[in-house]
């Protein structure tokens, strides 16, 4: 039987090219990325002479996280089909309370997102992407997520590029493993091992005709304990790549897509710094035979009289002022070019006293369109797994109520304008505007309240003691009716009353005066 070691070790031969590749993109941006073979933590690495790949590959990062993994606001949406949600609810009219149950979810879902350590491994799995291409997820039952670089995974895929099996290497200590296992590496001997000496630890994932099967082995033997299967649909591990190459098992970096400029310009400027340290350097020298003294010139202070003549004294110079400004502005259109591929600030902003801020944000939103299909791979084979694994795992603790799969399913929705619902809440103000003129005559047919709920959900905002019910609107519309009733009625009976009272008063007497006597 094929140990997981041996199927390692053939796999790491057709992972070398794509090593070899990330370790000289690693060299050129952040180094601790991937570093040399043999590194163990303790030798130095090597230091780049530019800074421009390690800001943009940085950047870029910041970005991707916050386009996959926006805050506060879910980067997916329960959809559920018009003739499914018929069945569900009998009536299409429901479509706005389905919604806002839908949001509540999502919001629960995002919350969990929020409350758990998924950021920061998700920020050095982008780092790895863009350094290396490819970067291999662990989502656990419980905590976070877990990355793995390149050099600590191989992978098998099929021609349509779901991978067929995944081993992943790890160096532990036999401290940290079960005391079965230490009893299986020792051949029995309960002694304790040596803290300091470390084993190799495999980790098979194997995906079958309808599941993936896992287990881990020690020196060629499989632990028991381990053995695990998952659906194919709830697999934890995640071997993810940048782009998609057919035929390839690893994926390509977006830093190898730059690697000429970045090598042309470390190159130029360590020309450049060692130059200009050469050019700093003072040195002076005095003609033979001359009056003046070398030694004399040597001791005398800063401000200092001595005897001698100046056109004996001369200064060293290289004169080479023209061809360090040729390599000057080499690096700087390359810098640009790189500036620009990275997304950085200063590549948008164009030179001038006034520039306006909205320059700045159409040039930022047409770059970083540009990047948009980055997002559509990375939906398919991390967004949209990783929600699912967070569903299953909230619905296992009873947090989240079950949803029938074939009905409702979790949709991604990629890009940096369109992230969360941004889509249907634009849909529906335009719908809102192009009515704006007929709204008179379009008012009657409309269900205002579920029109609120929908935008709402858009939003993602919890319309809960936010929306009135249709009960409450009918009480305030009916309490208003007997409050115009009773306005209105009140100055008739008032003008009522005041006649009755007069009829019923006997008339008063007229007074006479002494004449009519």
């Amino acid at each position: 039987m094929t140990t997981a070691e041996s199927r390692y070790t053939e796999l790491a031969s057709l992972r070398d090219p794509f090593l070899v590749r990330a370790r000289k993109c690693a060299e050129l941006t952040v180094p601790h990325l991937m570093p040399p073979e043999g590194h163990n933590g303790a030798s130095q690495l090597l230091t780049p002479y530019q800074s421009v790949g390690a800001r943009g590959l940085n950047n870029l990062a910041v970005r991707m996280l916050l386009a996959l993994l926006p805050p506060n606001s879910p980067f997916f949406k329960l959809q559920v089909d018009d003739f499914v949600l018929s069945e569900l609810t009998g009536s299409d009219k429901m479509r706005g309370e389905m919604e806002e149950a839908l949001s509540s979810i999502e919001r629960a879902v995002q919350g969990e997102i929020e409350t758990t350590a998924i950021r920061v491994p998700a920020f050095e799995a982008m780092k790895q992407l863009l350094n290396a291409g490819n970067v291999l997820i662990h989502f656990p039952k419980k905590g976070g997520l877990r990355a793995f670089r390149l050099d600590t995974y191989v992978v098998k895929r099929d021609p349509f590029g779901n991978p067929l099996e995944i081993i992943l290497k790890e160096s532990v200590s036999p401290m940290v493993l079960p005391e079965e296992v230490r009893r299986l590496i020792e051949g029995g001997d309960k002694k304790d091992g040596d803290v300091t000496k470390f084993v190799d630890l495999y980790t098979y994932i194997r995906r079958t005709s309808d599941k993936w099967t896992v287990w881990q082995e020690v020196k060629g033997k499989r632990i028991g304990s381990s053995f695990g299967t998952y659906p194919l649909d709830r697999c934890p591990w995640l071997a993810l790549r940048f782009t998609r190459i057919d035929g390839e098992d690893y994926g390509r970096s977006y830093v190898e897509q730059y690697l000429g400029d970045l090598l042309s310009l470390e190159g130029l400027t360590k020309s450049i710094v060692e130059g200009s340290a050469a050019a700093a350097k003072v040195l002076f020298l005095i003609k033979p035979n001359s009056t003046t003294r070398a030694r004399t010139l040597a001791k005398l202070p800063n401000g200092g009289i001595g005897e001698g003549d100046a056109n004996d004294v001369t200064t060293l110079q290289m004169q080479k002022y023209n061809d360090f400004q040729i390599a000057f502005d080499t690096i700087t259109r390359i810098e640009t070019r790189l500036e620009f591929a990275f997304l950085l600030t200063s590549a948008i902003q164009r030179s001038g006293e006034r520039v306006t801020a909205e320059e700045i944000r159409r040039v930022a939103s047409d770059l970083e369109v540009a990047l948009g299909g980055v997002y559509a791979l990375l939906s398919q084979e991390f967004q949209l797994p990783v929600v699912n694994l967070l569903m299953a795992r909230m619905q296992q603790d009873r947090r989240l109520p079950k949803l029938p799969k074939d009905k409702i399913k979790p949709s991604v929705v990629t890009g940096l304008e369109a992230l969360g619902r941004g889509n249907d809440n634009e849909r529906l103000v335009g719908l809102i505007n192009d009515l704006g003129p007929f709204k008179e005559l379009v008012i009657p047919y409309l269900n205002i309240q579920n029109l609120v709920k929908r935008l709402a959900a858009s939003r993602t905002v919890d319309t809960k003691d936010l929306v009135k019910s249709e009960a409450d609107v009918q009480a305030e519309r009916q309490q208003q009716m007997l409050m115009q009733l009773a306005n209105t009625a009140a100055p008739n009976l008032v003008t009522q009353a005041g006649g009755m009272m007069q009829q019923a008063m006997p008339p008063s007497p007229v007074p006479q005066t002494p004449g009519d006597q």
